[in-house]
């Protein structure tokens, strides 16, 4: 049975900060197929067009008729645990400090058996699900977990590794004026968040859902001006030691196109709080997280950012909207790349659009703030680099990986 976590203890001032190590990195090109599906949490394997074989590990032949036509598809995750061993000596430092550290042989019923992590509730033989999810050097490795799966599971040291979940985590969530930034604080306080400060500009002016959001267990009104240099800095000098989780929920979003003589005021507020705002956030409280991606229960796990799907494809509506989202995301992948030495995750959660006043004429399904809130908190629980918030953003995704240039026309008319 996996052990309960407990809260951590008030950090000792006087003891170093272990420094945070990764587990080996190097990868085959094969090997990247299997690390894009596990950014999403998709379990999937290499299938031969051929003969039908499923493969693993990732390779660029068939072991069965040698056909280079493999493809990575989705395939069945369970599987029975047929040995296993206990880690408790390794020269690996990143192991070294974990040990013991649990791993077994799973025989997959898609074909092919697998050495894994084993969680602490997978018994020996018996059953399992297997997930392919990213590790701290952000490439893909496999875990078996139970069949059945509760909350309590989430605790088992090895799972935890693999995830940024928010229990025991001090989490700032950057615009708590805005409905998505309440539902957000509200899902993350009931997820077990230590603390979740909550960033408010002009925190004088009243706003709707101030009581409520006040109300809510272990959230503190932080001032915080996503377009003021000196009001992050300010913030990161205050908590910036001790914040574990970001959630950028900050979107300025104004319709209009590219033409349009009087949206360039919108356009540059756009990319004021939408990109250069992400910006201030990475360069104040960045450098202090990757320095304590190792330090303990609740150390530095994770950078989430919440944006428009129109990060992958432009709706001339919004045309700036859009294009800042595109810049958002670019931005994105360079973070995600700085931070991944410190063990730090960068996570986009993509979201349609939401029922709000600027988009009344965006026809619907729209998401709620709500939505959002759990695919956060989703994300953050399971790993899961990249996700999708609602049936527009999923359907433009998988258009995306089809053909971007029909998608662009297909938004575009």
């Amino acid at each position: 049975m996996t052990r309960p976590l407990a809260p951590p203890p008030r950090k000792d001032p006087q003891r170093a900060t272990r420094p945070p190590e990764l587990p080996p990195v190097q990868r085959s090109r094969a090997a990247l197929g299997l690390t894009a599906r596990a950014a999403r949490g998709v379990f999937a394997l290499q299938v031969c067009g051929a003969c039908g074989t499923v493969a693993y590990p990732p390779r660029d032949a068939c072991a069965g008729c040698l056909s280079t036509d493999l493809v990575f598809r989705p395939v069945a995750d369970g599987g029975e645990v047929i040995a296993q061993t206990v880690i408790r000596a390794t020269p690996d430092l990143y192991f070294r400090e974990r040990t013991p550290w649990r791993v077994g042989m799973v025989r997959m019923d898609c074909g092919p058996s697998i050495v894994a992590h084993l969680h602490g509730d997978v018994e020996v033989p018996g059953r399992c699900r297997m997930v392919a999810r990213l590790d701290k050097g952000g490439n893909a490795v496999m875990m078996a977990r139970p069949e059945t799966w509760s909350e309590a599971m989430a605790d088992d040291p090895e799972w935890r590794e693999l995830t940024a979940h928010p229990k025991f985590r001090r989490v700032l969530v950057t615009a708590g004026r805005e409905p998505v930034g309440q539902a957000v604080a509200a899902a993350l306080s009931k997820a077990g968040a230590s603390i979740v400060f909550v960033g408010i500009a002009e925190p004088w002016k009243p706003f709707a859902g101030e009581a409520q959001l006040r109300a809510i267990p272990n959230v503190q009104i932080m001032p915080l001006d996503l377009t003021d240099t000196a009001s992050v800095h300010e913030l990161a000098g205050e908590i910036g030691g001790k914040t574990d989780i970001i959630v950028n929920t900050a979107d300025h979003v104004r319709p209009g196109g590219i033409v349009d003589a009087n949206t360039l005021v919108a356009a540059r507020d756009s990319f004021e709080v939408n990109v250069f705002g992400l910006q201030r956030l990475a360069a104040a409280f960045g450098p202090g997280m990757r320095s304590r991606g190792a330090d303990g229960v609740n150390s530095a796990a994770a950078i989430v950012d919440v944006l428009p799907v129109e990060a992958l494809g432009n709706m001339p509506g919004f045309g700036f909207h859009g294009a800042s989202a595109a810049a958002r995301h670019s931005l994105l992948q360079c973070l995600r790349a700085e931070m991944r030495p410190g063990g730090v995750r960068v996570m986009s959660v993509f979201t349609g659009p939401l029922d709000d006043a600027w988009r009344q004429s965006v026809p619907p399904p729209k998401v709620a703030p709500a939505q959002i809130a759990r695919a956060v908190v989703t994300a953050l629980a399971e790993g899961i680099e990249e996700s999708f918030v609602g049936d527009v953003a999923i359907d433009v995704a998988a258009r995306f990986a089809q053909d971007p240039k029909v998608l662009e026309r297909e938004l575009g008319s």
